[in-house]
């Protein structure tokens, strides 16, 4: 039997999970399913079972498609697709960096039904929204079934990855629900940054993205709270915590931005990929992209504050 002749249309995410149990592991969530059905295409191609019997597709459960702000929190449905963040104005103006990694995803086909919580369901570290979200400190909505009892629980991003391509969440049983995060108020800002290879599939060498609140100092600007995401330089999404706690309570200036880059060369770890690039590139990278996002974050956050 074709696999996709059991494809099921859940209303709500009891229903979702009821099914996934039904399967006893052998069904799949899945929204956009550009991730998924390259993996399925792979194992056909090597004449392998497909690794699920049914795709439980959420996007028909209430508020899945939905970008709204709740609870002093911007959340995103399971079910948007990274044009639906790209064209957000909400996105753009309050959470500027997922915008911004949404956009350079794929083509545009791809963006059109790719989701974010997909994306981050897939666990690479090198995912551009996975990239941005780090940086807007996000918090994933995990639901789980058990005992045909459903449960929730919003769980900081960074917990959920095990390695790359490994996720804590059980795909067998539990779902992504949800993503959120708070939006950037005022003389806050973020940005987002990469650098592809141009030839073929468009993989990310690096990427980073800052989120930065300023005050005003006679002119000058002090960093009063930082959070700086790359990817990948790390086995799981990473923060660069040891490069923030330097910056937090200085005055952005040439001298500290050279002395946060050295700090950032010591806390990453680049590898080399015979796919992106080498380690030696990377390393050379880290300073010029960290100048750019971080330059590009305060400035935003000044015109917020000249408003």
């Amino acid at each position: 039997m074709n696999v996709f002749d059991k494809y099921h249309l859940p209303t709500t995410v009891n229903e979702a999970l009821a099914l996934l149990a039904q399967y006893k592991g052998r069904a799949r969530i899945v929204a956009g399913g550009t991730d998924l059905l390259v993996d399925t295409q792979a194992e056909y191609h090597h004449g392998q079972r497909p690794h699920f019997d049914a795709l439980i597709d959420v996007t028909k459960i209430e508020g899945a498609n939905e970008i709204r702000e709740r609870d002093g929190f911007i959340e995103i449905g399971c079910g948007v697709t990274h044009t639906q963040i790209v064209n957000s104005p909400l996105i753009q103006e309050r959470a500027t960096a997922l915008a911004e990694a949404s956009f350079v995803v794929g083509g545009p086909q791809v963006r059109n039904v790719a989701t974010l919580c997909g994306n981050v369901a897939h666990a690479l570290p090198a995912a551009d929204g996975t990239v941005a979200l780090m940086a807007l400190d996000a918090q994933v909505r995990v639901s789980s079934y058990q005992l045909s009892v459903v449960s929730e629980q919003w769980l900081p991003l960074a917990e959920i990855f095990n390695g790359p391509g490994k996720s804590a969440v059980d795909s067998t049983r539990e779902m992504i629900r949800a993503i959120r995060f708070r939006p950037c108020g005022e003389f806050e800002a973020s940005a987002f940054a990469r650098v592809m290879r141009p030839q073929g599939v468009a993989l990310p060498i690096l990427g980073m993205a800052p989120r930065v609140k300023i005050e005003n100092r006679k002119s000058k600007f002090e960093i009063r709270e930082i959070a700086i995401s790359a990817g990948p330089v790390a086995p799981i999404p990473f923060r660069a915590k040891q490069t923030e706690e330097f910056l937090r309570g200085k005055i952005f200036d040439a001298d500290v931005l050279k002395q946060a880059a050295q700090i950032l060369l010591q806390e990453a770890s680049p590898r080399t990929s015979a796919h992106r690039a080498t380690k030696e590139y990377r390393v050379a990278l880290l300073p010029m992209l960290l100048e750019q996002t971080l330059g590009i974050a305060i400035e935003r956050a000044q015109i917020t504050n000249d408003q």
